[in-house]
């Protein structure tokens, strides 16, 4: 039977919502560190099925390598930066200096990602990272977009923490797919000048189901941290 996503999301929230509390961290100190490490259990996920898919389809001759990772349109994820790795340090190591050169490895092996990811995780209590871990390492691994309804689901949450500051505003992604569908933006090019992680140009390639589209997008805005489905085009 196919998971509740709506009660994982909740339940992982809850979990993650009170692991914050404990520490007394702000939404704000806490909203970024969480939400890259969803993105990285994603990413772990995918490279993994690739990893399968080319273990099996490989000839044995050649050593399979970034680039072949990279054709079938995954991040490369390099041994450190593992998911498995990270939750199977021993007691004695640094949990956020790991996570932080973990991100550091993933930005370096694929360069759209330059800059972008989280690397501030030296600033959290190491019990705090332990738990993280361990309660993303729980999220069911499904078909479809699973990770990405639940990091939207947090993102919904952190926007509603935090309150709209700075001009920065959460779009709800059922406004967003309202919209989409009112446009139907079956074909041509998009322009998103104001790209966020549950902007527009996320949403017509989940149409493709059900018609076919010739689309191209385009934005002006680099995001902070990539939304999970950008792991995998």
């Amino acid at each position: 039977m196919p998971a509740n996503h709506t009660e994982v999301e909740k339940r992982l929230w809850e979990a993650a919502d009170e692991l914050r509390a404990n520490s007394k961290l702000k939404s704000s100190e806490y909203s970024v560190p969480v939400l890259g490490l969803i993105f990285l259990r994603y990413a772990d996920q995918k490279f993994t099925e690739a990893e399968k898919n080319l273990t099996t389809a490989g000839s044995g001759r050649r050593k399979i390598g970034k680039t072949d990772y990279q054709a079938q349109g995954v991040l490369f994820i390099p041994e450190k930066a593992r998911f498995a790795t990270l939750l199977n340090l021993p007691e004695g190591a640094d949990i956020g200096k790991a996570i932080n050169e973990a991100m550091k490895a993933i930005e370096a092996e694929n360069e759209d990602l330059k800059d972008v990811l989280p690397k501030t995780y030296n600033t959290l209590e190491k019990g705090l990272l332990v738990s993280l871990l361990k309660n993303f390492s729980a999220i069911p691994i499904t078909e479809g977009d699973a990770f990405g309804k639940i990091y939207e689901y947090f993102l919904g949450k952190f926007a509603m923490a935090e309150g709209q500051k700075g001009g920065e505003f959460f779009t709800p992604i059922s406004i967003v797919k309202l919209i989409v569908e009112i446009i139907e933006p079956y074909h041509g090019r998009i322009l998103d000048p104001a790209c966020g992680s549950v902007c527009s140009c996320s949403q017509p390639p989940s149409l493709h189901t059900t018609r076919r589209t010739s689309m191209k997008f385009r934005s002006t805005v680099r995001r902070r941290l990539p939304r999970p489905s950008a792991c995998a085009r």
